[in-house]
């Protein structure tokens, strides 16, 4: 297997777009050799997580413990899948070990577990916690002069937890300015919006106009296409530039299950294991090859 490119110019963008397909591509080999995971959530946030972890953050994943590096919490915490896959083909661990997701003592968790696994700054999972923790991240390195930045991953339908707003409001009150918080902006959640077929008779359940509302918490706030590694990068740019003294809300447009046809926009992969023909057709359109048993 060979190794990825970290990218040092922003403009090399062709390498972060091959790190997202690396990704996905380790997603969808893991889901399918264990049968569990996450993958319509893990799938969209590929670009986003490739762009941080072979781009923007200043890490060492040789040494996870360095005192200056950028934090990062997957608030999200389900769509763990994603993230092991990101840090394995980032050198925290040998890529090998993904086949080991949500076993019996396996260091990848269902939901990351930073007492098991080097190159985690959070434990998380239950939804609206993880951007309380990058808050507490972001003030205490304030606090102690560090030059960190601290990031963290929001899901859409995350963004109907009270905590979350709860966090934002601390946020912009401290105006910690070198945190970043982006929200996957897939538009399903685990049963999908009012009108996708799960029940219609409940009120609408989206989280409402995410631009106006982090703006109202007095964030500065970036949309941008989050399959467009361009748009990502030059947001990533943007929102670490420290520009003004507000933290900043990257909403992403995304697409659940991106990357596979038959997964696109469908929120029953939010969990959905695939079937053989799916895992040999997922890995044609990932650009993959794949032996005839392994898809069996």
């Amino acid at each position: 297997m060979t190794s990825l490119p970290i990218v040092s110019d922003a403009s090399d963008i062709n390498a972060l777009r091959e790190a997202a397909r690396r990704i996905r591509v380790e997603v969808v080999r893991t889901i399918n050799t264990v049968r569990v995971g996450h993958m319509g959530g893990s799938l969209s946030e590929a670009d986003i997580l490739a762009a941080l972890y072979f781009g923007a953050m200043q890490i060492r994943p040789d040494q996870p413990d360095w005192p200056e590096r950028d934090r990062f919490t997957l608030s999200k915490g389900h769509a763990s899948v994603g993230l092991y896959a990101t840090l394995a083909l980032r050198g925290y661990f040998p890529v090998e070990e993904l086949l080991t997701f949500d076993q019996a003592d396996s260091r990848l968790q269902g939901h990351p577990d930073m007492t098991r696994l080097p190159g985690l700054d959070m434990s998380t999972g239950s939804l609206g916690m993880g951007i309380s923790a990058a808050v507490g991240m972001a003030l205490a390195a304030r606090l102690a002069g560090s030059p960190s930045r601290t990031f963290t991953l929001l899901g859409d339908g995350e963004c109907q937890e009270g905590s979350v707003w709860e966090a934002a409001m601390v946020a912009a009150r401290y105006r910690l300015n070198r945190l970043v918080a982006i929200v996957d902006h897939n538009k399903l959640q685990q049963f999908g919006w009012q009108g996708t077929g799960h029940d219609d008779r409940l009120p609408p359940e989206e989280p409402g106009e995410l631009v106006s509302k982090w703006s109202a918490f007095g964030w500065r706030v970036l949309e941008i296409d989050g399959h467009d590694m361009t748009q990502i990068a030059d947001a990533l740019a943007s929102a670490t530039s420290q520009a003004d003294d507000r933290p900043v809300a990257i909403i992403a447009n995304t697409i659940k299950g991106k990357g596979l046809s038959f997964a696109e926009g469908q929120y029953l992969w939010h969990v959905k294991i695939p079937t053989p023909a799916e895992f040999a057709q997922a890995m044609a359109e990932l650009g993959e090859p794949v032996d005839a048993e392994a898809a069996r």
